[in-house]
């Protein structure tokens, strides 16, 4: 390397010098991008605020550096108990049994007592809601499609504050909430900005959709907290691999990093514990609802891209080869068999229990065959599931809330999960209403921050497309696992409020798209000034839009013309 060459620049960019039509255009102002040395593009450095940010509000730099630290958990914290706050408030109110919280918050009962789901027997939940003691848990068993994780998650809640609304929305309620924490921490890894980490983290706690489905019992949520619990731990994956790789790179004799072919496409990377926490999560995820299965699919196949990448930046010349040669079979390793063997033990209490139902299926009716060698626990299990599966394909009846996945993204047919009309003076209706009132739970993402979505969603895909920038490519895989699927059963009854897997996807989109509102490195005042206002405009319309529809998201009743005026749209009735 000459000694001419900026010390700035490291591996294969620090011999680069402008070209000839670069060096021109100068004199008409032309100014060429930044070239990013090869640490940097490994390892990126979190952004900081400029020096100027601290001298306006008079702060040292020795205190600013110790608030930028603090602000690295101290500002996700903070979200995170608001969201809390809001999420926890009234949270056994409706006091009733909503929507599919009448098979959920029963299985999750039944489980946490015997170990395996009942037969409850018809119209038992106003006597589950008057006197939940006298209410015996059935020895039948029930038949059920979903897997056991989202209803042990549920049934933690009740064991802790009783068989109730309070206990069995608890537990959904707590991971929402750290949901919210986790978002933010994932969008400041991911965009190396705490800023905009929070940002996509508030975006979150006051999205309607998550908001409500964190005070239900539903699986959605819990499936929702394992994808984006999978999601965040690839990403550590990720900087934890780069960050080995760039510790094996050579260094020049002025301590430049330097790629190496030899080194980049053979290097074990080792063990990645990072990697098994994610299979972890998605078995668990699988084990809730089965469109997990499609999600660690998406996952795998977007990390073993994340190695190609880090590979050809360290200089390999055939970074698929060697992704191949190197990686591929520890990260399967790593996360299907994890996965799979974590699925089959959350079925423990059905296998154990020796009383779920087709738990004998395999010495009744499943005697002899190709398969006997298999346990007959086993065999019954795989019966089991394929029965499921059937009942899912052909689940084609239809209902009053079910909607095209089409519409999901611009919010085109919400479910109503709660529904009364109270007269004026009677159950929280304003005696001064001039009409009865209406008091609706309404699953609902927020408006304007689903309508902002849909111009993220296409700012991402052009990032991914035509930047190629990886974390747009991220966010956009995060989405079309939870969304995408769904357009290949258009034909099974299916409901907007699934659509809450991939809302935390949607707000980091938006709050990429506002990083790119707040300008790019080295932008002047002026228009940092105006993205900034920009953005907090846009913030604050969201956030007021959320308050504007509280009262649909928690049953509180509100004079009837109150209601029609939001409901802004005639398919949200």
């Amino acid at each position: 390397m000459t000694s001419t060459a900026p010390r700035t620049l490291q591996g294969k960019d620090a011999d680069q010098q402008p070209s000839g039509w670069q060096q021109r255009l100068r004199r008409f102002g032309y100014t060429p991008r930044p070239v990013i040395g090869l640490h940097e593009r490994l390892v990126p450095p979190y952004t900081r605020p400029s020096e100027r940010v601290w001298q306006v509000f008079g702060i040292p730099p020795a205190f600013a550096d110790r608030l930028l630290r603090w602000a690295a958990w101290g500002g996700p914290l903070l979200v995170a108990i608001v969201a809390g706050v809001l999420r926890l408030w009234n949270l056994g109110k409706p006091d009733a049994v909503i929507f599919d919280e009448t098979y959920y918050a029963k299985d999750a009962w039944a489980l946490i007592n015997q170990g395996y789901e009942g037969s409850w027997p018809k119209d038992i939940d106003k006597q589950i809601l008057a006197d939940p003691s006298s209410v015996p848990v059935p020895t039948a068993p029930g038949y059920v499609v979903h897997p056991p994780v989202g209803k042990w998650v549920i049934g933690l809640g009740e064991h802790f504050f009783g068989f109730n609304p309070f206990g069995w929305r608890f537990m959904v309620f707590l991971l929402g909430t750290l949901s919210v924490l986790m978002l933010c921490r994932i969008g400041r890894r991911l965009f190396r900005s705490t800023l905009l980490g929070c940002v996509a983290g508030t975006l979150l706690a006051f999205d309607g959709l998550h908001f409500v489905m964190s005070r239900t019992a539903l699986l959605d949520q819990v499936l929702m907290f394992f994808v984006l619990a999978a999601f965040g731990c690839l990403v550590i994956d990720r900087d934890w691999a780069r960050r080995r790789l760039a510790a094996a790179l050579p260094t020049d004799e002025e301590g430049i990093l330097r790629p190496d072919a030899t080194i980049a496409e053979t290097l074990r990377l080792g063990w990645r514990p990072w990697r098994l926490a994610a299979g972890l999560m998605l078995g668990l995820a699988a084990g809730t609802k089965w469109n997990g299965l499609y999600v660690m699919v998406a996952f795998c196949l977007m990390t073993v891209l994340w190695d190609v990448g880090a590979r050809r930046t360290a200089g390999a010349v055939q970074p698929y080869r060697a992704v191949l040669r190197k990686d591929v079979v520890p990260a399967f390793v790593s996360t299907v068999p994890v996965a799979i063997v974590t699925y089959i033990a959350t079925w423990t209490g059905w296998i154990v229990t020796d009383k779920g139902y087709f738990r004998d299926w395999a010495q009744k009716d499943g005697r002899g065959g190709n398969w006997t060698w298999l346990p007959d626990w086993l065999r019954s299990l795989w019966h089991y599931e394929n029965e499921v599966y059937e009942f899912h394909v052909n689940l084609t009846s239809g209902h009053t809330y079910q909607s095209n996945p089409w519409s999901w993204i611009v919010l085109g047919r919400p479910v109503s999960y709660y529904y009364e009309d109270p007269k004026a003076g009677t159950q929280g209706c304003p005696a001064d209403a001039a009409d009865k009132c209406a008091a609706e739970v309404l699953a609902l993402g927020t408006p304007l921050l689903w309508w902002a979505a849909c111009f993220a969603v296409c700012y991402i895909l052009w990032r991914w497309f035509f930047r190629r920038d990886w974390r747009a490519g991220a966010i956009a895989c995060g989405i079309a696992a939870g969304w995408v699927p769904w357009f290949f059963y258009q034909e099974r009854t299916i409901f907007l409020f699934y659509a809450v897997v991939f809302v935390p996807f949607l707000c980091l989109a938006v709050a990429m798209m506002i990083g790119a509102m707040l300008g790019p490195p080295g932008s002047d005042e002026r228009r940092r000034a105006i993205g900034a206002i920009g953005a907090g405009v846009l913030v604050l319309l969201i956030i007021w839009n959320f308050i504007y529809f509280y009262p649909l998201y928690t049953g509180t009743p509100i004079p009837v013309e109150d209601w029609r005026n939001r409901m802004w749209l005639d398919s949200w009735v």
